[in-house]
């Protein structure tokens, strides 16, 4: 598919990264992140930086390769065939990484973003608490009190991404319930290995007993009083600065998963023969094709646009919300035509189509449901369709 202003130097990564991912990570995807298997991993790992393919989208002074937003943007698409080779290539500590580069003490970065980057530790994000909407951040119920020179958190949070192998979680939790809604919160950076602090367990999530999302507890943690992330209160700030690149990064993955729904399904219908023609001659899979193939074009081409906008200093809030939830749509829809074309032999193990289709299921919910993102794109064009349309 084309790139609009993608050099060639990107083209022949792009294709590097998918011969890695291809050939060295998809044949062991399966086991690479369960209990257990870390020897894989490592291997990849060590593979992955063999090959000058570490993490590329890492600035260059914090050791990574240091490609620019959009460059990395169009590499995300080919990471995305996997999500192992989110770990595999080191793409899976980035936003923390900068997180880190951006707002971290240089004692913090030399305690974590050093080992962060050189993919010897994992990170950890708090932000979902149980007994909260996690659409409303500003409900949040964990909180921080200093006393002295240290923090003392008390909290639940769950759908902590890799809390079950991590080194440290950013916990946003409440410092200033006083103050404005939205300058009530701060980041802190808590080690796992802190008194009070429990991983409750990995949640089981849509058939899948080794997933990467775990419940953990502060009970009376204590960290120093310079653990603070950034300014206090600026919490959200944090956030928004690091969910924003984040969804753009989540979308061109969704993208590598519908190609390779995709590429599947074509291989399929070109090979599978039924009541006297291959599948591929009958309208109906004709049609299945032709709509996926759009569907992937458009939601590519959108998330392009949006990429470029968020890299001119623009917010794009509008674009970056439309490619949410349109995104996680296509996503759905191409993988489960994919199932469909290959009837029984899609919903079992032997193919990578059952267990992306529930993973396709997640791009509905995280970093904002749907439900949210349509609403702040249906706000701002009422307030100001002109100005705030994306072809505006």
């Amino acid at each position: 598919m084309s790139g609009f202003g993608m050099s060639e130097e990107i083209r022949t990564l792009r294709e590097s990264v998918r011969r890695f991912i291809d050939e060295e990570v998809i044949p062991v995807e399966d086991r690479m992140l369960e209990p257990g298997a870390e020897d894989v991993m490592r291997k990849l790992m060590d593979s992955a930086k063999q090959r000058g393919l570490w993490a590329l989208g890492h600035p260059e002074e914090i050791g990574g390769g240091g490609l620019p937003f959009l460059d990395y943007v169009y590499v995300n698409e080919i990471i995305g065939r996997s999500e192992a080779a989110m770990v595999a290539l080191g793409t899976h500590t980035l936003q923390d990484s900068l997180m880190l580069h951006r707002y971290g003490t240089e004692e913090q970065k030399q305690r974590w973003l050093e080992p962060l980057v050189a993919g010897e530790i994992f990170p950890a994000v708090g932000l979902t608490e149980p007994e909260v909407a996690g659409s409303d951040p500003t409900l949040m119920q964990t909180k921080a009190v200093l006393d002295g020179d240290e923090w003392v958190i008390d909290g639940h949070k769950w759908f902590t991404s890799w809390a079950h192998r991590a080194a440290f979680v950013t916990v946003f939790a409440k410092t200033d319930p006083d103050a404005p809604p939205h300058q009530q919160f701060s980041a802190i950076l808590v080690p796992t290995d802190a008194p009070g602090y429990t991983l409750e367990r990995v949640i089981p999530t849509m058939g899948d007993q080794h997933s990467n999302h775990a419940e953990i507890r502060f009970e009376g943690v204590r960290v120093p009083a310079d653990s603070l992330l950034g300014e206090r209160g600026g919490g959200f700030k944090i956030a928004q600065v690091r969910l924003g690149p984040g969804r753009i990064y989540h979308c061109m993955r969704w993208l590598g998963q519908a190609e390779r729904a995709f590429e599947l399904m074509c291989e399929w219908a070109n090979q599978r023969y039924t009541h006297g023609s291959l599948l591929g001659e009958k309208g109906e899979i004709q049609r299945y094709i032709a709509e996926s193939a759009a569907e992937i074009q458009a939601s590519r081409l959108m998330t392009l646009d949006a990429a470029r906008a968020l890299d001119s200093g623009d917010e794009a809030r509008v674009e970056i919300s439309l490619i949410k939830f349109f995104g996680a749509r296509m996503l759905h829809n191409v993988i489960d035509r994919a199932i469909q074309v290959h009837g029984a032999a899609g919903v079992t193990g032997d193919l990578p189509l059952e267990k992306m289709y529930r993973y396709a299921r997640y791009a509905r919910l995280y970093d904002g449901p749907d439900e949210v993102h349509r609403m702040v794109v249906a706000r701002r064009l009422l307030k100001d369709p002109h100005r705030n349309a994306p072809w505006s």
